[in-house]
């Protein structure tokens, strides 16, 4: 007998995007969440393109609530247009307690079971089901998501293969109230890299990296004094009075799970794949891992889906995250690097004012660059029809089809529930063995 059909480990942002498209899914779904409070801290702040598309689809965000833009992004510290085709151009700077705090409301309002101060100490996968430990009690499910984070502890516990490299650099930051220090995007000077950012509440988000520091290592945040230090070392300047709300330390190591799926067991965000959050492409790869997941499997768990249709997640997010982690890297080395770096920065700053260029790395910074094998683009201004989390069939007359909502359209399209286009025809509606792949058996 299940306590439920999915448990997800964590309650961040990936793990909570993942219960409420479960939820949408009509997959029953408990949460375990290792911390008693969600979290106060700002984290990861940036939102792109490809990410506020998922949020619209599902009715998040909408009007005044929703945060403002900015066209401005970055390549390794290079300043890149991002303004391109599509419903939600550029990026947004949100803090992830915000996020955090709209997605937990939205996955508890559709039914998701959150469970807080559970920490998952025992993972068994008895191939027929797989049960999580906590202090005090086991859920049993028919799956279980790790989205834990980059230290997961079900993947240590499951001792999945997680290849890469370790740390070779390291960025120190902090949000620190009562400074008063100039605003600097990527500002490289002589000893290292200083960024500064001056928040709407008087909060400056402070950002610094030594060149050839060595890289500790750490069992929790750096202090405070360590981060003013440095600081002072690269700029001049002495903030070692402000008071810090945040503190924390990234490095550059760079890691991916060999498979997304052991058994029973999948994993999703900074579980599957730990990267330096380098331009916030971090959490979005995340956010966007558990929209291609959550519908496959609430279609696996309650009957309706194709054999193969699980399967699609590992084949199509792992090359996404190696291409992410590969981009990230290129980042790195470029704005982490001493001054032998800056013909390759001076080179690639002139391609940038080339706009296939700059559409290029715009694309790839925002996610919607993505294409799966055997699958088309993503349908950019169907938000608003992908709203119940279902397929979405658009074609010149309605059929029956399932289930599937249908919509007119000049043409014949047939759309996932996370908005990725898998028929276009001019002429003839997709075939049963396409809507079958993507949508299981007929139910009449």
């Amino acid at each position: 007998m299940l306590d439920t059909q999915v448990v997800v480990v964590g309650a961040g942002p990936v793990g909570l995007l993942l219960a409420g498209e479960l939820r949408l899914g009509g997959a029953d779904v408990v949460v375990l969440e290792r911390l008693e409070e969600p979290t106060t801290e700002s984290r990861a702040s940036t939102l792109h393109a490809r990410t506020m598309e998922i949020l619209d689809s599902r009715g998040l965000w909408d009007g005044a609530d929703s945060p403002a833009s900015d066209s401005r992004g970055h390549f390794a510290g290079i300043p890149v247009d991002l303004t391109l085709p599509g419903s939600r151009p550029g990026l947004w700077k949100v803090p992830q307690f915000d996020t955090e705090r709209l997605l937990a409301r939205w996955a508890a309002g559709l039914g998701a079971d959150v469970r807080r101060g559970q920490e998952v100490r025992a993972v068994t996968d008895t191939g027929a089901y797989v049960e999580a430990g906590t202090d005090d009690h086991v859920v049993r499910a028919a799956w279980l998501v790790a989205c834990d984070g980059e230290d997961s502890t079900v993947r240590r516990l499951l001792g999945a293969d997680f290849p890469g490299h370790d740390a070779r650099r390291e960025l120190l930051r902090a949000d620190v109230a009562g400074i008063e220090v100039p605003d600097r995007r990527f500002e490289r000077l002589p000893d290292g890299l200083a960024v500064a950012a001056r928040r709407a509440d008087g909060v400056t988000r402070v950002m610094v990296h030594e060149h050839g520091a060595p890289v500790p290592a750490r069992t929790g945040p750096p202090a405070y004094d360590e981060i003013a230090r440095a600081w002072k070392r690269v700029t001049g300047e002495d903030v070692g009075d402000g008071t810090p709300l945040w503190v924390n330390a990234f490095d550059d190591t760079t890691r991916q799970l060999t498979h997304y799926q052991h058994g029973r067991v999948l994993f999703a965000g900074d579980a599957a794949h730990r990267q330096p959050p380098i331009g916030g492409q971090a959490l979005n790869l995340g956010l966007h891992d558990a929209f291609n997941l959550g519908w496959k499997l609430a279609a696996e768990v309650t009957g309706r889906a194709h054999p193969g249709l699980l399967g699609t997640y590992h084949a199509e997010r792992h090359p996404v995250g190696a291409r992410t982690l590969s981009t990230i890297e290129a980042q790195a080395l470029l704005l982490f690097g001493g001054p032998g770096v800056e013909p390759v920065r001076a080179l690639l700053t002139e391609l940038v004012g080339h706009e296939t260029v700059r559409a290029h790395l715009a694309a790839a910074i925002g996610g919607l660059d993505v294409h799966y094998d055997g699958v088309g683009a993503r349908l950019p201004h169907s938000t608003e029809l992908l709203r119940a989390g279902r397929g979405l069939l658009l074609g010149p007359t309605a059929i029956p089809s399932g289930g599937i909502p249908c919509a007119p359209a000049e043409h014949w399209t047939l759309v996932r529930p996370d908005g990725h286009v898998v028929w276009a025809d001019p002429s003839d509606p997709p075939p049963q063995e396409v809507l079958a792949r993507w949508f299981g058996p007929p139910t009449t």
